[in-house]
């Protein structure tokens, strides 16, 4: 894993509060210490992550950048791995992975027990993504968007609260599968 990577999981280890593993609701957003949204992008994503991170500041979150730093190439599964499990551990309210179509790095965060991970390209997904689904990880693909449709899914992600009602009974069956498979039954 990258070097940069596993500095940041170390200082947000020790910096960051711990949050309830399945986040806040947009109403817990304005408590202190959970508008904290974690980014991370490959080398395909770095210009796009770099714009996000900034616009993230100007709407109020708290940012932990977990690279890349620059666009050299590197493997997207190491960035979506470290947004992902700061999510999981609940240091992190949301996460938002960059790469060049979105879609490798949904899957890679997928794997991460807790994490529902949605690759949004334009503002319906994002807000079908929070409001049914109740994502805690956006994935994005910067050559597939441009910068103010990504501006625009992002606030879209992040203002949307989840629906509950029925949603959350099928949510509840998500997540249901993914305890019954992380130990090891296949069935």
């Amino acid at each position: 894993m990258d070097r940069h990577v596993t500095l940041v999981e170390t200082e947000v280890a020790e910096a960051a509060p711990a949050l309830s593993p399945s986040g806040p609701s947009r109403a817990d957003a304005s408590s202190p210490g959970q508008r904290t949204v974690a980014v991370g992008a490959d080398h395909g994503g770095y210009e796009l992550k770099e714009l996000l991170r900034g616009y993230l500041g100007e709407l109020g979150y708290e940012v932990v950048d977990c690279g890349t730093e620059g666009t050299q190439s590197v493997d997207y599964p190491d960035f979506a791995l470290a947004v992902a499990q700061l999510v999981a551990q609940g240091r992190a309210w949301r996460g938002i992975i960059v790469d060049g179509a979105g879609i490798g790095s949904c899957m890679a965060a997928n794997k991460v027990p807790g994490v529902r991970a949605a690759m949004c390209y334009d503002q319906a997904t994002a807000f079908n993504s929070r409001e049914h689904n109740n994502a805690n990880v956006l994935t994005l693909g910067a050559g597939l968007i441009g910068p103010n449709l990504a501006r625009q899914i992002v606030e879209t992600w992040l203002e949307t609260p989840f629906g509950g009602g029925r949603h959350a009974r099928r949510v509840d069956k998500i997540m249901e599968i993914e305890r019954r498979f992380s130990k090891g039954s296949v069935g």
